[in-house]
């Protein structure tokens, strides 16, 4: 298996450090509020790789729920964005954290993305972050202001190893409005903040530096470390955390135990709209309930994704969102034909070929565009037989996981009861073989204004 490493910008040879316990650590949302499908695809890249890693190897895979308030810039500065859902909703911030969450794990689900192994919550392993910020004060790497406990990255002579020296050079000092002038260099960040003295924040812990709370790039070494070790195998994210959070991530974390953090880095490109990247902070960005509303399946979603490398940036719009529900409509009912074709599932050197086709796609950076066409070629194929296309199909649905033998229902039209009681006789006349009582229903429909046609999905009905 071969993975695009953000670390070695290239493509490298997937060799973990445990064949039978691969690890993996997943940035999951600050539950401030609804995800968007922006970060959504970002899951769903996710979960590709994980059900491909698993195709070979048990896989431990751990993702954070940021349900503990930090600001709302990579820059420490701003306001607090679980304070922020708070006193938008009039809710306390551990109410807009357990709403919020739920809601996003509705939608994963949805997708059908699956569940990782470990769920941990910022809120239940603030001992992890406060014992990783001790470790970090007493190996010389922080320094107090009169805001927070910070990390001094001109300690850290990797702090350039995933971005660049370019990139890291050009980055400007945060602007917040008071204790800006107390940073040693523009790229130190919080690992503890102090709560203010003015006013009481609803999240905040007694720590050795005082009452406040974390700051964010701390939850995620912390956590990550606690189930997966000091070096993981992989550690993914959308490409907005590459430059800060992801950068910070390293510092402290390698800081803290002389070992290399991460392995692969492997990083998921933007949803974007025409008029730019989906934001929740812009105002701009669609959730799935929109898509719902608007009569789309989680599913077509999860099928516009799958078209794209998950390294290109995706342009959404409603006109690829239909282009995508038709599609998978008609790959569904080329599947569901060849599943009441098929005997059995029958492994053969045939089909076996072809799932070794799709594997190497998916194993080759996670080619799901590619993987996707060949499930097409496959359930047209004439070389393979009902029964060698059921058995293809079934194991590339294991990885695109599209419900690909599900049967559409067919659109009911608004009929009478009358007309209803009709069809319903056909319907059993057909299913009993009995064809003459079958044309004599169509024939007295027909006569009552209906026209009925017989499709793999059953009657469909219209008004003449």
């Amino acid at each position: 298996m071969y993975l695009y490493n953000t670390a070695t910008r290239k493509k490298d040879e997937f060799i973990p450090q445990n064949p039978q316990n691969v690890t993996m650590y997943c940035c999951g949302p600050t539950v401030y509020n609804f995800a968007h499908i922006g970060n959504l695809r970002t899951y769903i890249f996710e979960d590709l790789l994980s059900r491909t890693i698993r195709l070979r190897h048990p896989l431990t895979h751990v993702m954070n729920v940021t349900d503990v308030g930090h600001l709302v810039s990579d820059a420490d500065d701003g306001e607090d964005k679980m304070e922020l859902g708070a006193a938008r909703e009039g809710k306390s911030a551990w109410d807009i954290a357990k709403f919020y969450e739920e809601k996003f794990w509705a939608d994963y689900d949805a997708l059908h993305c699956t569940r990782p192994t470990v769920v941990s919550r910022a809120t239940q392993h603030i001992k992890e972050m406060i014992a990783l910020v001790k470790t970090l004060e007493d190996k010389g790497y922080t320094y107090r202001t009169s805001d927070g406990i910070y990390y001094d990255t001109s300690k850290f002579d990797r702090y350039d190893a995933l971005v660049g020296h370019a990139r890291i050079s050009g980055l400007q000092g945060g602007a917040r409005v008071e204790m800006s002038d107390e940073k040693r260099n523009p790229t130190d960040f919080a690992l503890w903040k102090f709560s203010p003295k003015d006013k009481k924040r609803q999240m905040e812990w007694d720590s050795p530096w005082g009452v406040g709370f974390p700051g964010w790039h701390v939850e995620c070494s912390a956590m990550a470390m606690k189930y997966l070790g000091s070096t993981l195998d992989i550690h993914c994210g959308g490409i907005d955390h590459v430059t800060i959070h992801h950068t910070n991530e390293i510092a402290q974390s390698e800081a803290a135990t002389g070992n290399k953090y991460v392995n692969y880095w492997v990083h998921g490109e933007f949803l974007i709209l025409r008029s730019g990247k989906m934001s929740k902070s812009g105002g701009t960005f669609v959730t799935l309930d929109v898509l719902k509303e608007k009569g789309y399946e989680p599913l077509a979603y999860r099928y516009l994704c799958l078209g794209a490398h998950y390294r290109t940036q995706l342009e959404f719009s409603y006109e690829s969102m239909d282009s995508a529900a038709k599609s998978l409509k008609n790959l569904r009912a080329l599947c569901v034909q060849v599943k009441k074709d098929a005997a059995a599932p029958a492994e053969t050197e045939k089909s076996k070929t072809w799932k070794d086709k799709f594997t190497a796609a998916m194993e080759d950076d996670l080619n799901a565009p590619k993987a996707l066409a060949l499930t097409w070629e496959a359930v047209r194929s004439a070389e393979l037989s009902a029964d060698e296309k059921l058995d293809f199909l079934t194991f590339a649905d294991s990885i695109l996981a599209l419900d690909l033998f599900r049967e559409e229902e067919a659109p009911k039209a608004d009929i009478p009861a009358d007309i209803q009681s009709l069809l319903d006789a056909r319907a059993a006349a057909r299913k009993a073989k009995d064809w003459k009582k079958s044309d004599e229903l169509r024939d007295a429909l027909a006569q009552a204004g209906y026209l009925v046609k017989d499709t793999p999905q059953g009657q469909q009905v219209e008004k003449k």
